[in-house]
């Protein structure tokens, strides 16, 4: 495809998903605003795949041991409760910060599907983040009801954190984005709906960009790899 045309199709994409995300501002809905999400997912998925945009994936050559254990750092429910990922030891664990107004909202249909599809697996632990263009300004209990309502959402939810690095940036999101503490991956969030994938030793196995689907072949095959 010409250049000129692949910058044409990006710039009526980016435009159109300005125009959602401004007219989703406006609605006090919450079905409109959400209606409005859903009709960009499948769009924005398609032609970030076929450009290669936000669909970075870092994995190691092998399982790396962490020099600190994830299952040690602490964290609260979305209803106020503590819990720590030891909860899930010896099942894959996939970590993802998430937003109610953001192109990639539609990503929670797709989580809630693979944690269906687990048959008790995998566990999807989603920790809402205010951190990118302020799309998560709900409170928990508002982020709860949106999930629920609107997509179904039957997996974990953590109370609302900062997920990028600075001083505010939670411990779990810090050990996940620090190769000092996780053996090896150094990538932060770079949007809402990044993903890592823990396996069920502790060790991160995974980092993955937004654009990367969680149904995509390469995202389950991180799923099914069975530990060395």
């Amino acid at each position: 495809m010409p250049s000129l045309l692949k910058l044409s199709v990006v710039f009526v994409l980016i435009a159109g998903m300005a125009w959602a995300c401004a007219a989703s501002q406006k609605q006090t809905s919450m079905t409109t605003r959400q209606s409005v999400l859903k009709s960009i997912y499948p769009a924005l998925r398609s032609v970030t795949h076929f450009f290669g945009v936000n669909s970075k994936v870092e994995t190691p050559d092998r399982p790396v041991e962490p020099l600190s254990s994830v299952y040690d750092i602490p964290f609260e429910l979305i209803d106020g409760a503590s819990s720590s990922l030891a909860a899930y030891k010896g099942k894959k664990i996939i970590v993802v910060n998430t937003a109610s107004d953001c192109g990639y909202t539609g990503q929670y249909e797709e989580l809630q599907q693979l944690y269906k599809e687990s048959r008790g697996e995998w566990v999807i632990v989603g920790f809402p983040a205010n951190d990118f263009k302020q799309q998560e300004k709900g409170s928990n209990e508002e982020i709860a009801s949106f999930c629920k309502k609107n997509y179904g959402v039957e997996f974990p939810m953590a109370s609302k954190v900062q997920v990028v690095k600075g001083d505010q940036q939670h411990p779990l999101f810090k050990w996940l984005s620090d190769p000092v503490l996780n053996g090896w991956n150094k990538q932060a969030p770079s949007w809402n709906f990044s993903k890592y994938v823990i396996d069920e030793e502790g060790r991160l196995i995974g980092y993955f960009d937004p654009g990367v689907s969680p149904l995509a072949a390469e995202f389950k095959h991180a799923l099914i790899t069975t530990k060395p």
